[in-house]
């Protein structure tokens, strides 16, 4: 069966998903648009240029919306990064510029008669993913943010480095919102097959200190080279080949969740159908405060997009 991604948005995230998917032989045709016409012109053409020396072979059209009605995932990495490049951390400074973006893309993609699965990436992706199920008119299990999928992969690196193993063993999430008000859910989180805050006790780990590098990652890396793409184009990359592998993986992605009334990070299976199960966690009444905070931060922002 022919494999078929869409990326709408070649900056510095688009380019990254779209060099991940080519040379690992992700897809089978990868439609790429973007506004700048010469810009993703001169992308597709530096990538047919790699080809040869890669192990497999993607057909790469541009700008041609009519082309994702039998796409399989529609990956948005559209936005302006260079707002979201200010003192405080803020991913709603790209909300106006983006939700007037988002809401022609999703006219197009609408009309295009695409029916599969899309992802958002796009800052502040909850507002965004949201945004997206609205006017496509997509189910909403069919539209899934990647919300703290990210920061989650940025807790584990820091736990990781704390106790010098590998963060890919460390289990656990972050929930809430992709932004300032998302918290690591400390009793989601184990390693070395043992709940981390016994774990911190014996070895000294400071986990205020890793839920604000968790939380601040993204500062960390805008101050050193004014953007960030490899963190979030892996996460976005790894939530897209579990879709089209119906590998059924727990997630902690922005899905819709019917008891907070909005789009929000909690982990889910996901599958090819999306969302194909949501999770509930036994979370403390401080992480359910918490999360309750950030669900209402969120839905205070989306009716501000509307």
């Amino acid at each position: 069966m022919t494999r078929k991604i869409g990326i709408i948005g070649m900056g510095h995230v688009g380019q990254a998903v779209a060099q991940q998917i080519i040379t690992n032989g992700y897809t089978d045709d990868l439609v790429l648009i973007d506004k700048n016409k010469s810009k993703v012109g001169a992308d597709a053409l530096d990538f047919e240029d790699a080809m040869p020396n890669l192990t497999s072979h993607t057909n790469i059209v541009v700008n041609d919306y009519a082309e994702l009605k039998d796409a399989d995932i529609i990956i948005s990495t559209l936005g302006k990064i260079k707002l979201s490049d200010n003192p405080n951390n803020d991913r709603f400074a790209e909300l106006p510029h983006n939700r007037a973006e988002v809401k022609k893309v999703a006219q197009k993609i609408k009309e295009s008669g695409f029916n599969g699965i899309l992802i958002a990436i796009t800052n502040p992706v909850d507002v965004i993913t949201s945004l997206y199920q609205q006017i496509t008119g997509l189910p909403k299990e069919h539209v899934i943010g990647t919300g703290t999928l990210l920061d989650s992969a940025r807790m584990q690196r820091a736990v990781g480095k704390g106790l010098n193993i590998d963060p890919r063993s460390v289990t656990g999430y972050n929930l809430g919102e992709h932004g300032n008000s998302q918290f690591t859910a400390w009793s989601t989180v184990r390693v070395l097959d043992q709940p981390i805050q016994e774990l911190a006790q014996q070895r000294g780990l400071d986990l205020d200190q890793i839920n604000e590098d968790a939380r601040m990652g993204g500062r960390y890396v805008i101050v050193g080279k004014h953007y960030t793409n490899y963190g979030v184009a892996a996460a976005g990359v790894r939530l897209a080949n579990v879709i089209l592998n119906d590998a059924r993986e727990v997630l902690p992605v922005s899905n819709f969740r019917e008891e907070y009334g909005t789009y929000l990070s909690y982990p889910a299976v996901v599958g090819r159908d999306g969302i194909v199960e949501q999770l509930q966690l036994k979370l403390t009444d401080e992480e359910l405060y918490k999360l309750r905070q950030s669900a209402h931060f969120i839905m205070e922002k989306i009716e501000e997009a509307d």
